[in-house]
């Protein structure tokens, strides 16, 4: 396959509920500011993936992480794959990223990271945006509150494909030059 029709995905889970994360606050000087920080324990998995040079992601929710749910990812990356491409999916060393799971697709091969190496995956700096911008300071009712609002914001970073590429793009994954 010549390396023009091979595109770079970097693949991640997040995890996203109840128990956030606080984030530093503007206030005036002086002041203590009071944030909320809920004590219930819903969560949900988003299973994520981008691709810079094409500034496209794909995601999915589950409540829940496991080695059926990853090559049900792997599907979605398969299906958006235009014909005659192949991607690469990159990540992480997880215990549901086992060897084989991309053996039914003939358009994706997976590439994994060293161990303890998440700066080398992009997607991790669209896990840090869509924290200081979505989900800190935000307290949620239920789980399908949890899975609204993740949804909502998986989508608003996705709706401009330029912020998926500046983001995500790196100088070393450009394979054709």
């Amino acid at each position: 396959m010549p390396l023009e029709c091979v595109d770079a995905w970097f693949q991640d889970e997040a995890r996203s509920g109840q128990q956030n994360t606080t984030t530093l606050l503007w206030t005036e000087r002086g002041t203590r500011p009071r944030a909320v920080k809920q004590q219930q324990f819903e969560y949900v998995y988003l299973f994520g993936s981008v691709c810079p040079t094409k500034g496209i992601g794909e995601a999915m929710l589950v409540p829940w992480v496991n080695k059926d749910i990853m090559i049900e990812h792997l599907e979605q990356i398969s299906a958006i794959t235009e014909k005659g491409r192949h991607a690469i999916v990159v990540m992480d060393g997880a215990g549901w990223h086992t060897d084989g799971i991309a053996e039914e697709f003939n358009n994706i091969s997976v590439t994994k990271l060293p161990p303890y190496s998440p700066e080398l995956n992009p997607i991790e700096q669209v896990w840090s945006w869509l924290r200081q911008h979505y989900s800190a300071k935000q307290s949620f009712i239920d789980y399908e509150d949890i899975v609204t609002k993740v949804c909502d914001a998986w989508n608003s970073f996705l709706d401009c494909s330029q912020r998926v590429t500046k983001m995500c793009e790196r100088r070393w994954i450009n394979l054709t030059s």
